[in-house]
């Protein structure tokens, strides 16, 4: 049972193209590791751009 996580900011991911992260993350594991799509599990996780960090720096400053 393969379980992705998958995590992004929460800069205005819409519902769509979560639909295809999942249904490609999805047909990846398929295709690669032959594994049962009815099994395979995709979670994203939406962090707070605020609290994403880069180089030594909080995101926000670094976007800047």
């Amino acid at each position: 049972m393969p379980y992705i996580n998958i995590r992004v900011t929460d800069e205005q991911v819409t519902q769509e193209q979560k639909r295809q992260l999942i249904e490609g993350t999805t047909q990846l594991v398929v295709d690669i590791l032959h594994k049962n799509p009815q099994t395979t599990h995709v979670v994203i996780d939406e962090i707070p751009i605020a609290n994403w960090g880069v180089n030594g720096k909080q995101y926000l400053v670094t976007k800047k």
